[in-house]
């Protein structure tokens, strides 16, 4: 009996230390993408397999990436899953990714709710951009059919540019809903410096594969890049349900 005891020990023991040695090297290969991603420039937030083996696929700030277990070749592009019917799975990964953003700035986002509030989504929004200024415009259009807009800061010259300091004051303001018109409308909006999410919002629209503004973001995730007028906004909600 004893010395069964021992053996189950001792195997337990060389299993865990298996698992452990594993574990490991499966750290150091994440360690070693990351590392050499960063050399080009991108930040490595998260690393999953894939179906393909070997194949990694990385969830960048700005946006998925698909490397080889070392991180010694990189692919831009899309990957599809041809047995399933031609599934997109890096717009999938995307998806999630906006979701989870989402979710994450929803408190720090500025809102024009519908009253009879059937879809809501989420734009991308920069207060320079003509589209943008045109879809603000239309905003009591899609209230009526029942769609909230969310907005997110999108500042499309950069953190760096004008347009970023007008927008900032925006998110700045007492009265946010106001400002954004305002500013939408081509007036100035004077609001005194704080602290704002609008470095974040835009570093999550260029991880999640926003190009340019307005980028609107439906319920399942999916990103509808340029301005839609609200009843053909409404038929793609409905179609993606």
């Amino acid at each position: 009996m004893k010395l069964l005891k021992v053996v189950t020990i001792v195997a337990a023991s060389a299993l865990l230390t298996m698992g452990f040695g594993a574990h490991s090297a499966e750290v150091d290969k994440d360690q070693a993408i990351k590392s050499k991603l960063l050399r080009i420039g991108l930040k490595a937030n998260k690393i999953e397999d894939t179906p393909i083996q070997g194949l990694k696929q990385v969830i960048t700030n700005r946006g998925v990436f698909y490397t080889s277990e070392d991180g010694s070749y990189f692919i831009a592009g899309r990957l599809f899953d041809v047995n399933s019917g031609m599934t997109n799975l890096t717009d999938l990964a995307l998806a999630d990714l906006r979701l989870n953003g989402i979710e994450k700035y929803k408190e720090s986002m500025i809102v024009f709710p519908a009253k009879e509030e059937k879809h809501v989504v989420t734009v991308f929004t920069d207060t320079t951009c003509g589209y943008c200024k045109k879809m603000h415009a239309e905003v009591e259009e899609y209230n009526k059919l029942g769609i909230t807009i969310q907005y997110l800061a999108f500042p499309r010259g950069g953190i760096n540019s004008p347009g970023f300091d007008q927008i900032q004051a925006v998110w700045c303001s007492d009265d946010q809903r106001s400002a954004m018109t305002t500013a939408k409308s081509g007036g100035y909006v004077d609001a005194e410096q704080c602290q704002t999410k609008v470095v974040e919002h835009y570093n999550l629209g260029q991880a999640s594969g926003v190009t340019g503004t307005p980028a609107i973001v439906l319920e399942n995730g999916q990103l509808i890049p340029g301005y839609k007028p609200a009843k053909t906004l409404l038929s793609d909600l409905q179609r993606s349900l």
